[in-house]
């Protein structure tokens, strides 16, 4: 979803600079336990060792543990009110209670989401009593909106706005990296997609190069895998499919498939970091695949039922990106091409899933990169998508707004934002967010939204993907990487209610555990746990 920079060597030096002793005991207040490793995935229990304390124990080592339990999809809920609401329902998506620097003070659907400071909040107090996220889907009208002095700062300018701002001493931009990628999805299981020369000749009859020139900012680049340079597990002499319109029309010739190929590509009309100018993007591969015989319908649907369609696999073929949650190989290729992947794609690539499970277990950098790199030739010749660029993108905001950055990885963080003219930030983003649960979302709009209310056992330190404390002050790591064990701070919640052990592994068995009552959310599908932690415990068979 999102952006950051460094990889596994900073994630295991900010793990062993947190170490620390705990005492040992012999029986857990509470826990959750798989009988054995063979459900598929990859959690063993999860334990309240006390009132403060909390251990998860792994089937085997996952390296990439604290940068995970640092993203906000793993955010720490209230065990009153998920019980209380059965895990869903309005008063949980639209209201959850959190330990963040604000909370809910009304959300106005269509309209705004206005958050008010926590007064319960456990670190320093936010600088601006309030912050109103408002939205609007055309960079244009964002920028007007910023320029008319309605709004203090807006996500994602028009490319062509990016040195128009920077030539104005009203405002400043705030460039983010470009740790994204826009890719083509193709799903194997809808024909023709189910026949590789068909996905392969596509992936050679896009000029990835155009799409950059024409319709992204500058600092983007062409993306020629599935992950950005900065992300570690990008291997530069991975193999890389050139633009030949000559080999796409070969490929479809011996396809046997009737031509034209006539079918559908479906989108979201939201602007992204990765995505700058949807309609415009989609337009042109309608132009550019019919040079080569394949006739698109363009299909827009709303963001929401996009993202659910997309991951129980609707759609033929399909734009959408992906930023960085968190800075390491795991967040990219295990999210969408590892077992516990949704089904946005068809059917998994079995060589591919194993060599993904390999590197994910290991703690050597230099071996997880030899096996990355067989894992990105692997998706160069499966073609399960086609990633198209690296999209650079940025923020703008008033000059007067003190403390002002741009979010990655996690979104922008309101707290530290203080405006001299008024008591509140007004952000202007791309679109409305979906829900305030964000264990069972994967839209970034509405993550950061999120992040306001909810935190997680770690954090990531302002602007960077350095793996910092959050709800747990201290945590450290057996010698083998297979448990984690995590000291919470004293903190509490905007109801007021105190922070333990149990809203930990509460929160968390509610993803973990489809048997469990609460494994409710919005949708139920909870993409970013099963795809990052191997699958669910107690799954029911896919039919």
């Amino acid at each position: 979803m999102r952006n950051g920079v460094r990889g596994l060597a900073a994630l295991m030096a900010a793990t062993v600079i947190a170490s620390f002793a705990f005492p040992v005991q012999a029986k857990p207040l509470m826990g959750h336990y798989a009988d054995d490793c063979s459900y598929g995935g990859e959690i063993k229990s999860i334990e309240a060792v006390d009132a403060s304390t909390v251990k998860f124990t792994f089937c085997y080592a996952d390296p990439a543990f604290p940068a995970k339990a640092a993203f906000s999809a793993f955010g720490i809920h209230s065990a009153d009110q998920l019980n209380a609401t059965g895990g869903g329902g309005d008063e949980l998506l639209s209201n959850p209670i959190g330990t963040g620097p604000y909370m809910l003070e009304k959300w106005d659907r269509g309209n705004e989401l206005v958050l008010k400071a926590n007064p319960n909040y456990w670190g320093d107090a936010p600088l601006e009593p309030q912050v109103i996220f408002k939205w609007n889907s055309e960079a244009a009208a964002r920028w007007n909106e910023l320029q008319a002095g309605t709004v203090d700062g807006i996500d994602n300018p028009a490319p062509g706005d990016f040195t128009v701002i920077e030539g104005n001493s009203d405002f400043k931009l705030y460039p983010r990296e470009a740790t994204n990628v826009f890719y083509l999805g193709l799903n194997n299981t809808k024909p023709p997609f189910d026949n590789v020369k068909v996905r392969q000749a596509i992936a050679y009859g896009i000029d990835k190069q155009r799409i950059v020139d024409n319709f992204y900012p500058p600092a983007s680049t062409v993306a020629n895998q599935f992950m950005p340079a900065s992300i570690f597990g990008y291997t530069p002499d991975a193999k890389v499919i050139p633009y030949d319109v000559e080999m796409a029309k070969k490929l479809l010739a011996e396809s046997g498939v009737e031509l034209p190929i006539k079918t559908t590509i479906s989108y979201r009309d939201v602007v992204r970091g990765y995505l700058p100018q949807p309609g415009v993007v989609a337009q042109d591969l309608q132009a550019q695949l019919k040079e080569i015989g394949i006739e698109l319908e363009i299909n827009v649907v709303e963001s929401g039922a996009f993202l659910d369609g997309a991951s129980k696999g609707e759609y033929p073929m399909f734009m959408l990106g992906w930023g960085a949650d968190y800075p390491d190989a795991t967040n990219f290729l295990d999210y969408h091409f590892g077992e516990g992947a949704n089904d946005s794609f068809g059917a998994k690539d079995p060589k591919l899933t194993e060599l993904l499970k390999q590197a994910a277990q290991l703690s050597d950098a230099d071996a997880r990169l030899k096996l990355y790199k067989q894992a990105n030739d692997e998706i160069a010749d499966f073609v399960p998508m086609v990633p198209i660029a690296n999209g650079g993108s940025a923020d703008a905001f008033k000059a007067t707004i003190k403390g002002a950055y741009a979010g990655s990885p996690a979104g922008e963080q309101f707290r530290v934002m203080e405006d001299p003219a008024d008591d509140n930030i007004i952000w202007m983003q791309n679109a409305e967010p979906i829900s305030l649960y964000c264990a069972d979302e994967t839209d970034g709009e509405t993550l950061r939204a999120c992040e306001q209310v909810n935190e997680s056992l770690l954090g990531y330190k302002l602007g960077s993907g350095e793996v910092v404390p959050g709800l747990a002050s201290e945590w450290s790591a057996n010698a083998d990487l297979t448990e984690w064990t995590f000291k919470l701070r004293d903190a509490k919640f905007s109801d007021g209610s105190t922070l333990d052990a149990e809203d930990v592994v509460t929160s968390w068995v509610a993803q973990w555990d489809a048997a469990s009552p609460l494994h409710k959310g919005r949708t139920g599908t909870f993409d970013y746990f099963s795809a990052l932690f191997g699958g669910f415990l107690n799954a029911p068979p896919k039919s």
